[in-house]
């Protein structure tokens, strides 16, 4: 394997309390070293000046769709699309269509798939009930034996408390991260945007901000009696932000993530009727966003996960109500990461790190995330001045999705290694 010297980036570590200008050499897929004006020992050298060099990107929350909707999403277009937006690493939800990642011989599938054609480092997430369906708990044993790394109901909640008290405790022995989809739908019933008078003047069914923090006091509790761990998905609302807060200050083991759209946009754009803006949560107020921004600077939010789900055209054009929830995310959360929280002095370069590479990686139990000497190259340098726009023909998603075409993005990914290996050719367009 062709070794490399990257050469006077400002290194930033979060994990190993590293920001510097210093050098990092990268031999047998593996960071060697780590330092100033280190020699490059007949390696290609990469000049890094002026930009940032840093631990690949850890996103918690992707849908792959594959194996069965191959024609939103494929394990080789959606890690295309992660390493064009500096992920190394991706958690993929198991909320596949029509069958769900509930089993030993699925996930055994998908990780063939993951095997022959992912780009980028592809960990996996079984379900907590078989189907997803809430009913009965999938066999958290054969999921583990079969490679995942965390369970979910993810687009589901699972109602019943006494089986979510069980996931939990089971969960615990098996050493799997819970990660709560947090939605009481007797509350949020058939809503498609936020609860207000937005939804009131635009005619469309509400969806109450009870809807998330209910189920999120309620899921905490339950970690809470079972002595157990419990992530909560895709944080959009001040309440809920508030009710982790107090529980991680009562000490109760509470993690939890947003996803940039919770921050860059709020419920006055969907007035437009776009239905790439409804997704699940939905978009609240910008005291909500503002919530969101706070709890990612105080730390009360581990992560930013994009939560990229793809979908069709045709199945995004039709009316707001009928559409499906849910927007692309992998190759914007960076750039509007870094056009909404960095440049904003939300968030520093280090805290940036933090929030979408070292916690995630931590909280998924993933050896990645940091640039320790010996371990696995997964980098990305960044070119943090450099700004571009996000168009339609640039994704390298199978889907197009997004309400960030068009917009302008500070922070273009220049490079990206995954295991050593310079995926050049999906930044072609850099």
């Amino acid at each position: 394997m062709t070794g490399y010297l990257i050469k006077n980036g400002r290194v930033v570590d979060p994990a190993n309390r590293i920001d510097e200008v210093l050098d990092i050499l990268i031999s047998d897929g593996k960071i060697e070293k780590v330092g100033k004006s280190l020699s490059n020992g007949g390696c290609k050298a990469i000049d890094a000046s002026g930009k940032i060099v840093g631990p690949g990107l850890v996103d918690m929350h992707t849908h792959l769709r594959e194996p069965g909707r191959e024609d939103k999403e494929t394990v080789a277009s959606g890690t295309r699309a992660a390493v064009k937006g500096g992920f190394t690493s991706v958690a993929c939800m198991p909320n596949t269509e029509p069958e769900a990642l509930d089993n030993e011989g699925i996930i055994k599938r998908l990780s063939g798939i993951i095997k022959k054609d992912a780009l980028a480092n592809v960990f996996v997430v079984g379900a907590i009930t078989m189907g997803r369906a809430g009913k009965k708990l999938a066999d958290f044993k054969a999921l583990k034996k079969a490679g995942a790394i965390g369970i979910s109901d993810d687009g589901s909640s699972v109602d019943d408390e006494k089986l979510m008290s069980e996931a939990l405790a089971l969960a615990k022995k098996e050493g799997l991260l819970v990660i709560g989809h947090c939605e009481d739908r007797s509350i949020s019933d058939s809503g498609v945007i936020n609860y207000g008078l937005i939804s009131t003047k635009m005619g469309l069914r509400g969806i109450p901000v009870e809807a998330e923090y209910k189920r999120v006091e309620r899921d905490i509790e339950l970690a809470r009696k079972a002595k157990a761990a419990i992530h909560i998905a895709h944080v959009s609302c001040k309440e809920s932000v508030d009710i982790i807060r107090k529980a991680r200050k009562a000490g109760v083991e509470v993690s939890a993530e947003t996803a940039p759209h919770y921050f860059s946009l709020t419920e006055d754009c969907c007035v437009t009727y776009d239905t790439n803006l409804k997704m699940n949560p939905p978009l609240r107020t910008k005291e909500d966003a503002e919530a969101i921004k706070k709890a990612l600077k105080d730390g009360t939010i581990d992560a930013i996960a994009t939560d990229h789900a793809p979908h069709t055209d045709s199945e995004k054009d039709v009316e707001f109500d009928f559409a499906p929830f849910g927007i692309l995310g992998l190759e914007t959360a960076l750039g509007l990461a870094v056009t909404e929280l960095v440049e904003k002095k939300v968030l520093s370069w280090s805290e940036l790190f933090m929030r979408m590479s070292a916690s995630p990686a931590r909280l998924l139990g993933i050896d990645r995330g940091d640039l320790k000497n010996g371990k696995a190259a997964d980098i990305v340098i960044i070119d943090p001045g450099k700004e571009y726009t996000y168009t339609k023909d640039s994704i390298a998603s199978r889907s197009k999705n997004s309400p960030f075409i068009g917009w302008k993005l500070k922070g273009k990914v220049s490079h990206v290694f995954v295991a050593g290996k310079l995926i050049d050719e999906v930044l072609a367009d850099r």
